[in-house]
């Protein structure tokens, strides 16, 4: 006897009148008026099934929810149904049967209060399974490839670098260290070096990497392990990078609005504040901040060279309400601050300032871009004048590409959950990890 072909849920309602056969878990089970209505979930969604015939209602005793079976039956219009449509007096064959009951109940909303996440994320594997779950997941993998798409159409090429590191040129306290055949390594806490090697190769790239960081920080806004969107870009100047990271937020943003719709309304997303246009974003000083929040709110943070995480939310509600965008692009970063590295690049005009921006976008800091110095004498000097060896080992991958030509060139590093996050209008960035690491968690 032939098989019949697989339907998915999705391509059910074009089958009405038909005879289909679905394949996924048993989602839900519910008696009514002694009908037994069942939903099984595949990968494109939900199906529902009315069964009567009580050889088949037996083969579903003591069932529960996760069993993976085949149903074949027809396909009859009905508007309560997912899909508006469902399988009447279906042939049921269970491929692998679930006895136990599941610790969570993947069919009902999963709570994301603060006080319940780490049952969500103990549960991580199983609770992935539900369709509000697994909707953040489709909408980040859109993000990933509406990323690509863009670097796509202005002619990046994409790289991987290496994770496993010589021990930190730079020093520092966030580095995890390890055992490496009886020598120290470190993982990476960005492709910076590569990516600025490779635009003496490729002039522009692109890298979706994992990144480490051995913070001791347990907030909202943090993990030790996520993943970044690295990008370098050769012959350009600060306005032009600014304009482009603007591009690739509006870029994404219109991916994600015309291909996950769904999932948008399943999450009750509100809807998108953005400009046009890249250059329309609003770029406002870090020293204009803080005079804006401490005129509204007499919260003073006028002597930090960093933004509180209260003035980035404040801003972008700020620039929401008059400038109609929910992303701001933060300059002004002075050039002595702890962030300022060896090879960024001060502002010729103002060299107290760093051609530096913050990306922020509903509330949160998605992006750092900023220029490179791309200056072999004036690398040497920045690098001996903030205590560094030219001589140490570890920098001369990077000195003998500029030593051997650099043009001017800048990039960014972008974290992807924190975008997800916001995109998705959640309230910890732990919640867009599939699995999240922190100081606490190392499982599953």
């Amino acid at each position: 006897m032939a098989v019949m072909q697989r339907t998915l849920s999705s391509e059910v309602a074009g089958q009405t009148g038909k005879a289909v056969t679905v394949q996924g878990w048993l989602h839900k089970k519910r008696l009514l008026g002694g009908l037994t209505f069942i939903v099984v979930r595949d990968r494109a969604g939900l199906v529902q099934a009315v069964v009567k015939d009580d050889k088949e209602v037996e083969k579903l005793r003591g069932l529960q929810n996760g069993t993976v079976m085949s149903l074949t039956g027809m396909v009859v219009k009905e508007p309560r149904a997912p899909g508006g449509v469902e399988i009447h007096d279906p042939k049921t064959e269970i491929i692998s049967a679930v006895s136990e009951e599941p610790p969570i109940e993947v069919d009902k909303p999963l709570s994301h209060r603060s006080e319940n996440l780490d049952t969500l994320l103990d549960n991580r594997p199983l609770g992935l399974r539900s369709i509000a779950e697994r909707a953040i997941f489709k909408v980040q993998a859109r993000v990933l490839q509406a990323f690509r798409d863009y670097f796509a159409q202005h002619d990046f090429t994409e790289m991987n670098s290496p994770k496993l590191l010589a021990e930190a040129t730079e020093g520092g306290a966030e580095v995890f260290k390890l055992d490496y055949f009886g020598k120290t390594a470190t993982l990476a806490q960005s492709a910076q070096f590569y990516k600025q090697m490779m635009v003496g190769v490729f002039e522009r790239v692109f890298e979706t990497n994992p990144t480490y960081r051995a913070e001791p920080s347990a907030t909202t806004r943090h993990m030790t392990e996520y993943i970044t969107i690295d990008v370098e870009i050769g012959f350009i100047n600060f306005e032009e990078l600014m304009n482009f990271a603007g591009g690739a937020l509006l870029s994404v943003i219109a991916a994600v609005k015309k291909d996950c719709a769904a999932e948008l309304k399943m999450w009750n997303v509100p809807a998108f504040v953005l400009p046009k246009k890249p250059d329309l974003i609003p770029r406002l000083t870090i020293h204009e901040i803080h005079e804006k929040f401490l005129k509204a709110t007499k919260e003073d943070h006028t002597g930090e060279d960093d933004l509180a995480p209260a003035e980035e939310r404040w801003i972008c509600e700020w620039a929401k309400k008059d400038k109609a965008s929910e992303a701001v692009l933060v300059t002004g970063w002075p050039s002595k601050s702890k962030t300022f590295k060896f090879y960024h690049r001060a502002n010729e005009l103002h060299p107290e300032l760093a051609d530096r921006a913050d990306l922020l976008f509903r509330g949160v800091e998605i992006a750092t871009l900023s220029m490179r110095e791309h200056r072999y004498d004036r690398l040497i000097k920045q690098l001996k004048d903030m205590g560094g060896d030219p001589k140490n080992p570890g920098y001369a991958p990077l000195l003998s590409v500029y030593k051997n030509g650099m043009p001017p060139h800048g990039g960014w590093g972008w974290g992807l959950e924190r975008t997800v996050e916001k995109i998705m209008n959640l309230d910890n960035i732990k919640e867009a990890a599939l699995f999240p690491r922190d100081i606490n968690r190392l499982a599953p």
